[in-house]
């Protein structure tokens, strides 16, 4: 869309208060019907914007009239702009929510989308530890420092639960129940779920409860684990303190909290746990999402059977 796409994108839209206004009332609408995080809801206002924007230089001034062939016309030069699959499909994706919400509010006869088929992504397994990995990790961190105490029951709780990171940085004392052993999460969309933290968690978070986290409070507070200036602790911040006891731990592969939430799931169906619980226990609403792990228990699986059978 050239150099100018993002800066003149808002003003340029502003000229055509139709074309803006379909866009922020199906915003609106999906907020207050779905409760999409900011995030979300950034994402695809950038997405619909760029689209409206096209359109706009078009000639077009009505999303409602939009065709097929137009949408293919803007797919295709955006593929030949070098923009990838997964990109596309997201765009894809948040297209067809878009004509879906104005089929069903009756605004449109046909969704132009309908027969737009997605492009075909390669399938990428999601980056995982192995066990020996994991204990490695938990062992790392300085129990003797407050800030050690803290990342240990973290690290622990992480891989106990599968917790997001957003999840887990954000909890307050409302959503943590020792004495059941569990964790009340607030997911994507809002969504709630109990998880289970097990027994080692329970005991290092209780543990930390009671010899470190009076120390890095600064006055008040129920988050659970603030920074060490006693704040809401960022995504970055835990980030980072993953990669520092990674490094410590002798652990060179390529890590981040999510890599302990996909070691979560991946060694649990490794033991033999139902697909349909680590779908609940992740909090994916959709079951094929969950399903990738199983690639990678089955990959692990033939790794073992070709490392222990007497005929690999």
């Amino acid at each position: 869309m050239g150099k100018d796409s993002q800066g003149d994108l808002g003003e340029r839209l502003e000229l055509n208060a139709k074309l803006l206004g379909q866009l922020e009332h199906y915003l609106d609408g999906q907020w207050m019907e779905k409760g999409l995080s900011e995030n979300t809801l950034s994402s695809y206002r950038r997405d619909l914007r760029s689209f409206a924007l096209w359109f706009s230089e078009q000639g077009g001034d009505d999303l409602l009239q939009v065709s097929g062939a137009q949408l293919q016309m803007y797919l295709a030069q955006r593929i030949d702009s070098g923009i990838g699959a997964r990109t596309s499909a997201r765009f894809l994706s948040c297209l067809r929510g878009f004509y879906n919400y104005q089929q069903r509010e009756g605004r449109v006869e046909i969704n132009p989308v309908a027969l737009i088929e997605n492009p075909k992504l390669p399938q990428s397994l999601p980056k995982s530890l192995s066990e020996s990995d994991v204990e490695r990790l938990l062992q790392a961190p300085d129990l003797e420092d407050v800030i050690g105490l803290r990342d240990r029951a973290m690290i622990e709780l992480l891989y106990a639960s599968g917790l997001r990171v957003t999840e887990l940085i954000s909890l307050t004392e409302s959503q943590v129940n020792l004495r059941q052993g569990v964790v009340r999460v607030f997911g994507k969309g809002s969504k709630e779920r109990l998880v289970p933290m097990g027994e080692e968690a329970i005991e290092w978070l209780s543990r930390y409860l009671r010899e470190a986290r009076g120390a890095l409070l600064n006055g008040p507070s129920d988050i659970i684990f603030p920074s060490r200036r006693g704040q809401l602790m960022t995504r970055q911040t835990f980030w980072y303190r993953i990669k520092h006891w990674a490094q410590v731990a002798g652990i060179d592969k390529p890590l981040s909290p999510h890599t302990l939430r996909h070691a979560f799931a991946t060694h649990l169906l490794n033991h033999g746990a139902d697909l349909r619980v680590v779908q609940l226990l992740l909090g994916h609403s959709d079951l094929s999402t969950t399903q990738i792990y199983t690639h990678i228990a089955k990959e692990r699986l033939k790794s073992l059977h070709q490392q222990h059978h007497p005929r690999p």
